[in-house]
């Protein structure tokens, strides 16, 4: 069986958690390869409504196994308390296990990132604050905690104090509490005894699923307009979230990897700053926002909208090489005589089709089509030839300016409302 990765075309907020969670029915092993609680992926399915910010989609399906891989980082506090809401609406967590090569993101990641976005001012990113930037920081400075490093309590309280020497200066150079070593060690301990034996070398785990031929998932958090290298830097994340980034944050030999799904809403969202070609503004915007119930799953801030970036999701394509698309939300725009569609942009006077580095695409301006809507509801459908001809025709022109097949497409927030 293939190993599938599962990542964003736009930029974050497609719903990957939806299509991961339909997918994982039929998975046996479900891993989350970068990022950490800044994700929120929203899952409907017959057991509820659940926003999910650091466990695994798969975890709805009792039979696969759920790894937090090593390219993430992890709030073990954060993620003891997610266990606990999900085990409380009755939701088995026991197949849950987190990489001993992750790293701990510290209440101090979480200090200073709110201290940076604060003292960036009106040139703030739009971080959600979780402490994942300072984390990644960190790790790539060498400062970083490994999540096996709790196993040496005493050796752990020292790399905590001696972290904290560097890490309070900072805090207090502007102003803000220093934090104390022994309770941010005590904290961060409780939470991995709490996890126990979950806590585990996940690469043996993963070798034994490749080794059987298992259904593997490999599921990513934001979208390519947010990677660390390709997006709209500096207003990314602090990671990979793209299908290369999942061989390194799960520990899958890449020749594994066979097949890529980027998912892609039928319209654009984004949360936090940065340039955004196709943003709606006014009424407008509030009218699709209110429809599509667009607010941040993780920090509730009212997301960014606008119509479909091509450019965006061919920049995405050219990036993973999709072999399909998932389409979510296409029912969301049910209600529109004209829909128009962004297929490249206008740049100094001349038009591209390429996506320009961050300052240019500032200046960029979107080309739009205007396609026909259908003006039905689409939401009992369950066959592509079923929907409304302009429906399919939408569907067409995505598959014909992005330049991949679309294999799945989203006319509900459930589990069931997808064509398959």
């Amino acid at each position: 069986m293939p190993v599938t990765a599962i990542v964003g075309a736009q930029w974050g907020d497609e719903g990957k958690g939806k299509i991961t969670d339909l997918l994982a029915q039929e998975a046996d092993v479900v891993i989350r390869f970068q990022g950490g609680n800044n994700a929120g992926h929203t899952v409907v399915n017959r057991q509820g409504t659940f926003k999910l910010h650091l466990v695994p989609s798969g975890i709805f399906n009792p039979k696969a196994l759920c790894v937090l891989g090593p390219g993430t980082v992890v709030d073990l506090g954060f993620l003891c308390r997610e266990l606990a809401e999900l085990e409380k609406a009755g939701v088995s967590t026991a197949n849950l296990r987190v990489s001993d090569r992750a790293h701990l993101l510290m209440p101090y990641h979480v200090a200073l990132d709110r201290l940076d976005e604060r003292e960036r001012g009106r040139r703030k990113l739009g971080t959600t604050g979780m402490g994942v930037g300072p984390a990644y920081s960190d790790k790539v400075g060498r400062h970083g905690i490994q999540v096996y490093e709790v196993r040496d309590e005493p050796r752990f309280r020292e790399r905590v104090a001696r972290e904290l020497e560097t890490k309070n200066a900072i805090l207090e150079r502007f102003g803000d509490a220093p934090l104390e070593p022994r309770a941010v060690a005590d904290a961060v301990l409780a939470a991995a005894a709490t996890l126990g034996d979950r806590i585990a070398d996940t690469l043996p785990l993963v070798e034994a699923a490749l080794a059987k031929d298992a259904r593997v998932l490999l599921e990513g958090q934001l979208g390519a307009m947010r990677d660390l290298d390709w997006g709209i830097y500096p207003y990314v994340t602090s990671s990979n979230p793209l299908a290369g980034g999942a061989s390194v944050g799960a520990g899958i030999p890449p020749r594994k990897i066979t097949r890529v799904i980027g998912v892609v809403k039928a319209y654009s969202t984004a949360v936090g700053e940065g340039p955004f070609p196709t943003e709606l503004h006014g009424e407008e915007a509030h009218d699709l926002r209110e429809r599509a119930h667009e607010y941040g799953a993780t920090t509730g801030r009212p997301r960014r909208v606008g119509w479909f970036d091509a450019v965006a999701a061919r920049h995405a394509h050219r990036l993973n090489a999709f072999t399909e698309i998932a389409v979510t939300k296409l029912d969301v725009l049910d209600v529109y005589e004209r829909i128009p569609f962004c297929t490249r942009y206008e740049l100094d006077g001349k038009p591209t089709s390429d996506m320009p580095t961050t300052n240019d695409l500032e200046r960029a301006r979107p080309c739009y089509e205007t396609l026909p809507g259908w003006n039905s509801s689409i939401a009992t459908i369950a066959e592509r030839r079923a929907l409304p001809p302009n429906a399919r025709a939408y569907l067409t022109r995505i598959e014909e300016t992005v330049g991949a097949p679309i294999g799945m497409v989203g006319v509900g927030p459930e589990r069931e409302a997808t064509i398959l």
